[in-house]
């Protein structure tokens, strides 16, 4: 049994308990807790804190443990109170033109949320926990504790080493970028946002390739934004189609991610790269090129090419790299680069929000990266992610013919598979959950109407690459009962 199983199991037993106690009587010690449940003090301490968070106990340093005082009701009746006029105030900033501000994060949720007990995991955003480099984090994190200040207050635009690193993990082996380029920021999703906020104002139109990652149209119509989409192939985005948006957007910005982009793994071509480039200066605009895979190449993906943003020496390029992807949902340290005035609006931008990026996180960033186990980690990576995507091309191949994949991606941990026409993806992914896997419908990925369905599967987040295997038979019986016959 796992140690987050059994916290869960006990605060649940103390749930049921809690009505044997009157409020303000204690609770049975810690200790007891331990001796009945054959448990660690940690898990006993941890369920007790999850019922405290719930309001239901209370914690009394050196005294106990004690039922807490029940709640009074938010009215006379015992009734919740009416929040109705909350609906005129969040509608209030709207014009005559625009319709009321939403923010919709859902299809960010559906690859964090943990799937229900039994459902295989074939739609997250992130590395299993073995595949997570945990022993070097807490070594790195324990050396980090140590360092002289570590608690103390950074400079605002990120620790001067931190900066440097990133500075030529950007710029290669040209150094075309320079520390005084580089901003710390708080994971790649905080830099996204930032962006967005420095180069658009709002009701402004943002261009994004299409499909895309659905965090970054969240954060862009959370900022008031307006998403223009521009079809992607399997070369990355295509140039005809950008200059015509830039020409009939008025746009100032196109995001994309010219390295196994997210979802369908396109690696933008070496004659579109130049092509991208010429089209957003023609249009005095900026690219910011989301460099989220760069870790995560396969081990047969080859050599890569440079980023955008070390063949810019114009400014164009506002460029976005994170540690987390390769490293650990928790490891929220990324940075931005740019030259020119917009690196200053960026810097306030950050400022403004959250003064900066803790000093404990970007010391125990430091000391991974610095550190030998991190080349070692990110090979071990590279071959496992080769090995999962290879079974999960079998299984698929096996399990689902129907579904047909454009093109399988040497980087990056999602496939991108198209469905027969007149399926519902949603009907599909709905049943897919009830059969025990969870996979994203494609709609989410795109700014307007899709043209085709999709799903977008992983072979990341399961917890052993037998669960691929079977993840896929499970999305098999899904598809028996929801795809078109014939």
């Amino acid at each position: 049994m796992s140690e987050r199983s059994s916290i869960a199991e006990l605060a649940e037993w103390l749930r049921g308990e809690l009505d044997r106690y009157s409020p303000g009587e204690k609770l049975p010690s810690s200790r007891a807790l331990v001796q009945r449940f054959r448990a660690s003090p940690v898990t006993v301490s941890r369920a007790l804190a999850v019922l405290a968070a719930e309001g239901l106990v209370v914690t009394r340093p050196g005294a106990g443990v004690y039922r807490a005082e029940a709640r009074r009701a938010d009215t006379a009746s015992g009734q919740r109170g009416d929040t109705s006029w909350q609906e005129v105030a969040l509608s209030a900033d709207a014009s005559a033109d625009q319709a009321p501000r939403s923010v919709d994060a859902g299809g960010v949720t559906a690859t964090l949320d943990r799937p229900p007990p039994g459902v295989l995991e074939l739609n997250g955003g992130y590395l299993p926990p073995g595949l997570q480099p945990e022993k070097a984090l807490a070594a790195a994190l324990a050396r980090a504790a140590r360092r002289p200040g570590a608690w103390g207050r950074p400079p605002v635009e990120g620790l001067e080493e931190l900066r440097g690193w990133f500075a030529r993990e950007i710029g290669g082996s040209a150094g075309t970028v320079a520390p005084g380029d580089v901003l710390i920021t708080a994971g790649g999703q905080s830099a996204i946002t930032t962006a967005l906020r420095a180069l658009a104002p709002p009701g402004a139109a943002v261009l994004v390739e299409s499909p895309t990652y659905p965090g970054m149209l969240a954060a862009a119509r959370a900022s008031g934004l307006r998403p223009v989409p521009v079809p992607v192939d399997c070369e990355g985005v295509r140039p005809d189609l950008l200059a015509a948006a830039f020409r009939a957007s008025g746009a100032r910005a196109l995001v994309c991610q010219p390295l196994f982009q997210n979802p369908t793994g396109a690696v933008l071509s070496p004659r579109r790269r130049g092509e991208v480039l010429r089209a957003a200066r023609a249009a005095g605009a900026f690219v910011v090129e989301d460099d989220f895979a760069r870790n995560l190449a396969h081990e047969d993906a080859g050599p890569l090419p440079p980023t955008l943003c070390a063949e810019d020496p114009d400014g164009v390029v506002v460029h976005i790299r994170s540690l987390t992807k390769a490293t650990s949902p928790s490891l929220r340290v990324g940075a931005l680069a740019a030259r020119g005035p917009v690196w200053e609006r960026l810097r306030a931008i950050q400022i403004v929000d959250s003064f900066f990026v803790p000093r404990p996180l970007q010391e125990a960033a430091l000391e991974l990266v610095g550190a030998p186990a991190w080349s070692r980690h990110l090979r071990a990576v590279g071959t496992e992610l080769r090995i999962r995507r290879e079974i999960m091309l079998g299984a698929l191949a096996r399990e689902v013919p129907a579904l047909h994949l454009g093109h399988a991606p040497r980087g990056g941990y999602h496939l991108w598979l198209r469905l027969p026409d007149g399926t519902d993806e949603t009907t599909l992914a709905a049943a897919a959950l009830r059969a025990g896997v969870a996979v994203a419908p494609g709609a989410p990925y795109f700014a307007a109407e899709s043209p085709a369905p999709h799903l977008r599967v992983t072979f990341a987040p399961a917890a052993a690459e037998s669960d691929i295997v079977e993840g896929v038979r499970r999305l098999g019986t899904a598809c028996g009962q929801v795809l078109p016959s014939g």
